[in-house]
């Protein structure tokens, strides 16, 4: 027998998913093309191809590079830890600071420099080789 608390439940899940990616869409349109993808439980999230942001846990984190740590660490922000078959691995993202959502001028700056770490770290295709 089917159960339907559980297909309910899913589709609840759906529909936060599809509002949390339009949320995050419409906030950072002003800066370019907005993609999100799922990946390893965390969202993505892309501007004109670059990848500059996570949604994990429900909240936002920034890419950050040695360039920009500092601005990130100056303000207390938390450094996104992953957990994976019971090792911790840091990596290049902090938690965006909450005034982000309320201000323009802040969304802007932190939205910047997190754009800024991912133009700098990107990577380029690799070339292929030519055939002989």
């Amino acid at each position: 027998m089917s159960n339907p608390l559980g297909a309910r439940h899913l589709i609840q899940h759906s529909e936060v998913l599809i509002m949390q990616n339009e949320f995050y869409q419409d906030l950072f349109a002003s800066f370019g093309d907005i993609k999100m993808r799922k990946m390893f439980g965390v969202a993505g999230i892309y501007c004109d191809g670059l990848f500059f942001a996570i949604i994990a846990d429900n909240e936002l984190w920034l890419k950050v590079d040695t360039e920009t740590r500092a601005a990130f660490e100056a303000i207390g922000a938390e450094q996104f830890i992953f957990e994976m078959k019971k090792k911790s691995s840091s990596t290049p993202y902090y938690k965006a600071p909450e005034d982000i959502f309320d201000d323009e001028d802040n969304l802007h700056y932190w939205t910047q420099l997190a754009l800024g770490a991912a133009l700098r770290n990107k990577t380029s295709p690799k070339s292929k080789k030519r055939a002989r």
